[in-house]
């Protein structure tokens, strides 16, 4: 039996909703032949594509198969045979399309940050609930393959206690005066609801929360390091938003994290996003696919002399975590379990609430920043 989900994916021609959650997700779960069930059943997404030019609708159509898009939202959310609403657009536009989505009686599923204050977030939460819609954020990060195979270091033990995590995150973002920039310009603007702690301290809010420890504190630092970029019309702005953030987390266990966050940094490390856990029995660096451990028994004894050419060659020392179970693309596979949820109720436990937990830290971090102070992460 094939269960036939219709899906109203607005946003899709943005960067994110192209790439991840068009291309590679459902274009390529329709291609896979659907969602295969234990039953044997399938679940088969029926999308429609949306957003506000036509040109580019018709453009990503043809790229992608989906034969069906729109640009008037208003039809396809009072069309019954559409019963999930996915929302990709910019952080500022998704409340107000969420309750409408929500008050036609769709389930919910939308990308991070769920909203642009921790009040709305939980607002979105409460409508979701009372209406009885199932909803859903967007948590790629937990499926990485790199953050998979650390999940499983820790579920065998590998690490003995764990002391501390340090994460490494971002790229240098070319400000548009001689090459183009790879991300939008309104990610540089405060009042187009950008920001690196926005953006990224949701992120890191799921991951630290899911893998390693409930977040308890709050210490962060911003920085705008770039004053003045060129947007897509070639014409130069005034960055208001921080492009950096500097922050360190106190989480249960008493483990400490830090994750360091930029868009103005020169990557000399294994991979754009790099994560160091460190435990009184071993040690682990996940990039986004890889996984390279050291075992206390392969941990070397350096001893401190600038005298000397360093004696130890400290990267042979780790051994690469293979490959012992098949991992797909982190969006597409957060996808199929919400299709599961919306089929056959299944657990997914990442729903909206989780999702204000992310921009609760992206205010806390923001809070800290401008008080110059550690924050307490009180329970929503």
């Amino acid at each position: 039996m094939e269960h036939k989900v219709g899906i109203i994916m607005n946003g899709v021609t943005g960067r994110m909703g192209t790439n991840q959650h068009l291309m590679r997700s459902i274009a390529e779960i329709i291609k896979q032949g659907g969602v295969k069930l234990d039953n044997g059943d399938t679940i088969m997404p029926d999308p429609v594509l949306v957003g506000r030019n036509e040109d580019k609708l018709k453009a990503l159509s043809k790229r992608s198969g989906v034969s069906k898009y729109t640009t008037d939202l208003d039809s396809v959310m009072n069309d019954d045979q559409y019963s999930v609403y996915f929302d990709a657009q910019t952080t500022g536009r998704r409340a107000d399309a969420v309750k409408q989505a929500v008050k036609a009686g769709k389930h919910i599923y939308c990308e991070k940050p769920v909203a642009v204050d921790t009040e709305t977030a939980l607002e979105l939460h409460k409508i979701c609930k009372e209406a009885g819609v199932k909803n859903g954020v967007v948590q790629d990060k937990l499926w990485l393959p790199g953050l998979r195979k650390l999940q499983r270091l820790i579920e065998n033990g590998f690490f003995g206690e764990i002391l501390s995590v340090r994460g490494e995150f971002g790229y240098w973002v070319f400000e548009g005066q001689t090459i183009p920039a790879q991300r939008p310009s309104w990610n540089y603007r405060k009042e187009d609801d950008g920001g690196i702690i926005v953006d990224m301290l949701c992120h890191w809010r799921y991951v630290l929360d899911n893998i390693f420890g409930k977040v308890k504190a709050v210490s962060c630092m911003g920085a705008t390091h770039i004053k003045e970029r060129v947007d897509e019309q070639g014409k130069p702005y005034k960055c208001t938003a921080d492009d950096a953030a500097y922050a360190t987390f106190e989480l249960e266990g008493d483990i400490i994290a830090q994750f360091n966050s930029s868009w103005t940094v020169r990557v000399r490390r294994d991979d754009l996003l790099t994560v160091q856990v460190d435990g009184t029995k071993g040690s682990a660096v996940a990039g986004l696919r890889e996984c390279y451990i050291q075992h206390y028994g392969n941990t070397p004894k350096p001893v401190w002399n600038p005298d000397i050419p360093q004696p130890i060659e400290f990267y042979e020392g780790w051994s690469k975590v293979p490959e012992q179970e098949p991992m797909d693309n982190a969006f597409k596979v957060q996808w199929e379990l919400f299709l599961k949820h919306i089929v056959t109720d299944s657990p997914f436990p990442w729903d909206m609430k989780e999702g204000a937990r992310g921009v609760q830290l992206a205010e806390k971090g923001l809070e800290s920043w401008e008080k110059r102070a550690w924050l307490d992460i009180p329970e929503l």
